[in-house]
């Protein structure tokens, strides 16, 4: 039962989450600064090669600051 009830809250707190990043990825379009802000974070220190057929893009610093985020999440949980 305690399995459960902390895959609850797991789950709980991760959709929440989503929904946070789901309407700020919805208001990025629509206020201009949210997108820019957006873009600063998520393009900071990841790697972007344009050729003319050609692109690369190796998001480095997004799968840090997403891991560092799942890891206090998740220590947090373990926490209570």
């Amino acid at each position: 039962m305690q399995l459960f009830q902390s895959l609850g809250k797991i789950l709980i707190i991760f959709g929440i989450f989503i929904t946070v990043l789901g309407i700020l990825f919805f208001f990025a379009g629509k206020t201009p600064w949210i997108g820019k802000l957006l873009r600063r974070i998520l393009r900071t220190g990841d790697i972007v090669i344009e050729r003319k057929n050609f692109s690369l893009y190796i998001p480095i610093a997004t799968s840090i600051i997403l891991s560092i985020l799942i890891t206090l999440i998740l220590w947090l949980i373990s926490k209570r």
